[in-house]
């Protein structure tokens, strides 16, 4: 394609050239002792120039004098640097087979955005979109160009549910961000995957201060603290139940500790996950209180196929594909109706088969039942603080931007 030489361009490689400039095949300096200029790409060097010679060479590959203005006299701060670069894959290809992709528009996946970068007039522009949404028209799509719109965007689900982790696979469709400059595509992948590209770039440097279970779990304090008391089985529990591609875009990068390995599949992401959330610790909380309670033998009258139903549920619930199972499904053990059936037959005031959770409840409840009740309680009591923590751990990660 073909670039043209910006007068602003041309004078910042003049004054840079007397330090020397390396970048991505392109090579100029100034020789003060003769008064002259070197200027080389890959394909030639030319030596002896006056200024007008060094400018006619410019412009003969205005390609990479504008390939090296955007991204080292423009965009110095090294992480989003980073990012715009790989969006291109410039470290894949030279300058002039680059720019001829630009031209076209070149496309890369960020969790479920889809993120298209181009060239044109000289400028490169940025279009962000949900990756469900790759092939419909921006006619047909609501259309933003304020990157502060993405916050309302990342608030809910496409059915309209809150959505208290921003890097779950649940992010809503039918909008498209066109015409970003390259600090308003940051700002909008900041938003809707808040920290995502600090974490990736220091991952690639080496720099990623991973805070693995243990540690984090020392660190808690008040109604937290008790998470401590959760063993390596229990935390690969929980590794394979809130950090695995379908419920976090993230790629886990915490184990137990930092010799002990979790087995639980780390996830496939591009930006990594460098300490459990607050959405883990609040769940572990939980978890921790229901962990202590001691196993007991129940006696369930059940046909195979109810037995089989049940599993399908709790399959079917923990996957969250019961939005999945039409009305007409009834071979499928999560049908609807198929549960209200069994809801009918073997449910007895609300009691599976009849049959009481605690021996003595239909006496009324026992000391260690009305202890339970009291923990519920606790629980719904300190939900404040549950949100409250949440909350300064967004703030937290909003910081790492």
């Amino acid at each position: 394609m073909s670039v043209s030489l910006h007068a602003g361009q041309f004078e910042a490689l003049r004054q840079a050239a007397p330090e020397g400039v390396s970048f991505d095949g392109l090579t100029a300096s100034y020789d003060a002792e003769t008064d002259s200029y070197t200027f080389g790409t890959p394909e030639e060097t030319r030596d002896g120039l006056s200024e007008s010679g060094f400018h006619e060479a410019a412009s003969d590959n205005a390609a990479f004098v504008d390939n090296w203005h955007f991204f080292e006299a423009t965009e110095r701060t090294p992480d989003r640097r980073a990012y715009l670069r790989w969006l291109e894959r410039a470290d894949e290809h030279g300058v002039p087979e680059r720019y001829e992709a630009l031209a076209a528009g070149l496309t890369r996946s960020w969790g479920q955005l889809r993120i298209t970068a181009t060239l044109a007039d000289g400028e490169r522009r940025y279009e962000v979109r949900h990756a469900d949404d790759a092939g419909v028209e921006r006619e047909h799509l609501e259309l933003y160009d304020d990157p502060l719109a993405a916050r309302e965007i990342a608030e809910a689900d496409d059915r309209g549910r809150y959505r208290p982790l921003k890097t779950a696979p649940s992010l809503q469709t039918g909008w498209v961000f066109a015409g970003l400059e390259g600090r308003e595509l940051l700002e909008t992948v900041g938003t809707l995957y808040p920290a995502t590209v600090q974490n990736w770039h220091r991952e690639r440097e080496g720099e990623l201060d991973v805070s693995h279970w243990r540690e984090t779990a020392e660190r808690q304090t008040g109604i937290y603290g008790i998470v401590e008391e959760l063993s390596v089985e229990q935390v690969e529990w929980i590794a394979r139940s809130c950090c695995v591609d379908s419920q976090c875009l993230k790629r886990r990068e915490w184990e137990e500790d930092a010799d002990t390995p979790l087995d639980a599949p780390r996830g496939e992401g591009e930006f990594p996950c460098r300490e459990p959330c607050s959405l883990v610790v609040a769940a572990a909380r939980r978890w921790t209180t229901l962990e202590r309670e001691q196993e007991r033998e129940y006696t369930f009258t059940l046909t195979p196929s109810e037995k089989e139903q049940l599993e399908a549920l709790i399959e079917t619930v923990a996957e969250g594909r019961t939005e999945e199972i039409r009305e007409a499904d009834v071979y499928e053990g999560a049908n609807r109706y198929r549960a209200r059936f069994l809801r009918e037959k073997r449910m007895v005031d609300g009691e599976l088969c009849g049959v009481p959770t605690e021996p003595e409840e239909h006496a009324g409840h026992d000391e260690h039942g009305d202890e339970d009740h009291a923990e519920d309680e606790h629980d719904h009591d300190d939900s404040s603080d549950h949100d409250e923590g949440h909350a300064e751990d967004e703030h937290d990660h909003s910081d790492e931007e």
